[in-house]
């Protein structure tokens, strides 16, 4: 097991440092909208708070979705794990159908911290941020990373996701996030012929505006697919993509990017009456 943790942690450490820088040099190079608050002193603050999230899984979860998923794998526990399901289902589709699921879960999930209001606190911090771009995708509050991780473990107990899936769906998820959060400037037509397929950085902008029912829309990470199936797809912001503001309505002042006031905000008496 200290094996597959430590590839887990050199292919995720790689993926994401990979992705990351080709992500800020593409936002210097052609950038979509200009910032309102100093670039350097958010990302200085999100990529804080990344660092803060990574520390509080390893420290303060006893096992992680890679760890339960070799747990699974040993036990046979989980409907892939079954006889059955290996003798009526291919290896490379349950792969496949492991990265569908888990993608689906997370969409759920999202959905799921928009409309319950103890949860939507944690997820306020995410929103908060008064521009959108690369780091944004990496910034989540320590709470809201650690119930993730809860969540996809016990997803991966009950349907036996094998670890091989669980790191690449990591890696995929962890990309697309800083991807589609990032402050590119994609040609209208390759922006149409992705977004047929994932969620390009122009559809996933519309989430990020301070008008609520566009907050409450394209939920989804990687793939497109499930806005469109589930009906929560908007195509683009009310007021374009320049004239949109992004954020949060009740919080337009610098505070955002600072990291104490960032992970503090869900515990602020007067936040709790916003949503």
């Amino acid at each position: 097991m200290a094996s597959w943790l430590t590839d887990e942690i050199l292919i995720r450490q790689g993926v994401f440092l990979g992705v990351l820088s080709a992500m800020l040099l593409l936002e210097w190079l052609i950038p979509k909208r200009p910032s309102s608050l100093p670039k350097w002193r958010r990302d200085a603050s999100n990529l804080s708070i990344s660092l803060i999230n990574s520390l509080a899984l390893r420290f303060l979860l006893p096992l992680l979705a890679v760890d339960a998923a070799l747990l699974a794998e040993e036990k046979g526990w989980g409907l892939f794990n079954l006889p059955e399901a290996g003798n009526l289902i291919p290896g490379p589709l349950v792969f496949a159908l492991s990265l569908l699921l888990l993608d689906l879960a997370i969409y759920a999930q999202h959905v799921v911290f928009h409309f319950v209001p103890a949860l939507w606190r944690l997820h306020a911090m995410h929103h908060v941020d008064r521009d959108i771009d690369t780091t944004t995708g990496i910034r989540f509050h320590p709470l809201e990373i650690l119930l993730s991780m809860g969540f996809k473990i016990a997803l991966v107990f009950l349907l036996g996701i094998g670890p091989i899936a669980v790191i690449a769906f990591e890696v995929i998820l962890n990309a697309t996030a800083m991807f589609n959060h990032a402050n590119i400037a994609l040609p209208r037509t390759a922006d149409r012929v992705l977004r047929a397929l994932i969620v390009t950085p122009d559809m996933h902008r519309v989430h990020h505006s301070v008008i609520r029912r566009e907050t409450d829309s394209n939920f989804g990470f990687n793939l497109s697919l499930w806005d469109r199936l589930f009906g929560t797809y908007r195509a683009e912001p009310e007021k374009g993509h320049q004239g949109m503001e992004i954020g949060l309505a009740e919080h337009r002042g610098p505070e955002p990017a600072r990291i104490l006031w960032s992970l503090a905000l869900p515990f602020r008496p007067k936040f709790w009456k916003t949503r």
